[in-house]
């Protein structure tokens, strides 16, 4: 186990020196299996591991979502998606940073990324609550903790990484994340009426709109909620596999695109087929040499010693490994992105998790809310530092006293997936 520690530590160091994930996991698995095997099987046992993970189905899934996320981002719909949002909520006070919350989850359906979602709201949303007169501190606290949702609300990237790591049927992961984002989006509307109700002038009302504005604004959004309808509602009801919704997603996002006139000429087609395959190939390269990683952290025999560590006698019951786990990725969050942790954590106590029998449903929604709670949490927080690139004249301080009512809601969510697993897994339990 010593050895393990020491590659992780490694890994760690190599992070803060501003190498790359990827990189960073695949030097420590290939030279720490090198120590075990010699460096010929090593290589040997990369180029295998590598060729045999490109060919799991399952993975096709990735570049299919996030092409669906690219051709939507394309298409505007995040200013309309805040537009209609700030048309019911507007009127109350703190509507606008209310309207942000529901903005960042309708973006990111379609997205599957924290980060995405905090910058591109960043740059939607700030203008006009600091023209409302809204505190920098909530203003910013909202786009960072709303960025968040990225990765719980389906479909999501992190999510069908987690499936293939631990085995879980992805479709009913992406269900499972339902009602615990919704109750998420419940507890940050919560936060914010909070804010308002002790200091008023944070989130001062707009005007009341009509019911026909009302109806005007939404109207433009009405295919986003058709594209997440048919997507969801496909697995839900065993129509589509995930792979298939996310064909089919992609399909009618590029239709959506050029029914508002986007997309229309071969140059705008290259550039969303060339970003996604950027951000195809960094998710990708994470993952294999993550695991190459895990290859090397198997063979120290860490997870096995696990095992043997909560099944012994006087061992850890299932609550505590999942608590001590749900430390650990908080604490991480606040260094790595979504995936890098999942990589990180997930193949060493799996083990440990299935020999206590954890429902992996439910750890799945657990681990996601904890990662997105370290994305916020100081001292580092990726998601406030997303924000911090795209509005600079905030100090990061002030950042991160916006967020704290939104890192208690969080807690509050955790606290109650807890108590009701329920919530993460009710739904799978309804498919077919």
């Amino acid at each position: 186990m010593l050895n393990a520690l020491i590659g992780l530590a490694v890994v760690l160091g190599l992070s803060f020196l501003g190498i790359p994930l990827a990189y960073a996991t695949l030097v420590v698995g290939v030279v720490g299996f090198a120590a075990y095997r010699g460096m010929e099987a090593s290589f040997a046992i990369s180029g295998q591991w590598v060729v045999e993970t490109t060919m799991n189905h399952s993975l096709s899934v990735v570049p299919l979502f996030i092409l669906m996320g690219t051709f939507i981002f394309r298409a505007g719909i995040s200013d309309e998606l805040y537009e209609a949002s700030y048309a019911w909520l507007g009127r109350l006070k703190g509507g606008l940073a209310m309207a942000t919350v529901f903005a960042c989850a309708g973006f990111a359906a379609v997205s599957g990324s924290s980060l995405a979602t905090a910058a591109t709201m960043s740059k939607v949303a700030m203008p006009p609550m600091r023209r409302m007169g809204y505190s920098d501190a909530l203003s910013t606290g909202t786009i960072a903790a709303g960025g968040t949702l990225g990765i719980m609300i389906p479909p999501s990237v992190p999510m069908v990484i987690y499936g293939i790591i631990v085995g879980e049927d992805i479709g009913k992961l992406f269900i499972a994340g339902i009602v615990p984002g919704l109750m998420l989006v419940s507890l940050f509307l919560f936060a914010i009426a909070v804010v308002v109700r002790l200091y008023p002038n944070a989130g001062p009302p707009g005007e009341a709109m009509t019911w026909s504005e009302k109806l005007r604004a939404s109207r433009s959004t009405w295919p986003i909620v058709v594209l997440f309808g048919v997507v969801l509602g496909g697995i839900y009801t065993g129509v589509f596999t995930p792979t298939e919704s996310a064909a089919v997603g992609a399909f009618f996002a590029f239709l959506f695109a050029l029914a508002r006139g986007r997309l229309r000429s071969w140059p705008e087609i290259l550039h969303a087929f060339a970003d996604t395959v950027k951000t195809t190939a960094m998710i990708f390269a994470i993952v294999f040499c993550g695991m190459m990683l895990s290859q090397f952290i198997n063979i120290t025999g860490m997870p096995f010693e696990l095992v043997d560590l909560v099944r012994g006698e006087g061992g850890i019951s299932a609550l505590q490994l999942v608590i001590g786990i749900c430390v650990i990725c908080v604490i991480l969050g606040m260094i790595f992105e979504s995936l890098g942790i999942l990589i990180l954590v997930v193949p060493v106590f799996l083990p440990s998790l299935l020999a206590l029998d954890v429902d992996m449903i439910w750890f799945g929604i657990i681990v996601i809310l904890v990662v997105e709670l370290g994305l916020i949490t100081p001292p580092i927080g990726m998601n406030v530092f997303t924000v911090k690139a795209v509005i600079r004249d905030v100090d990061l301080a002030k950042m991160f006293l916006g967020v704290t009512p939104f890192i208690l809601s969080m807690l509050v969510g955790l606290l109650l997936l807890f108590l009701f697993p329920g919530i993460a897994t009710w739904l799978p339990n309804l498919m077919r």
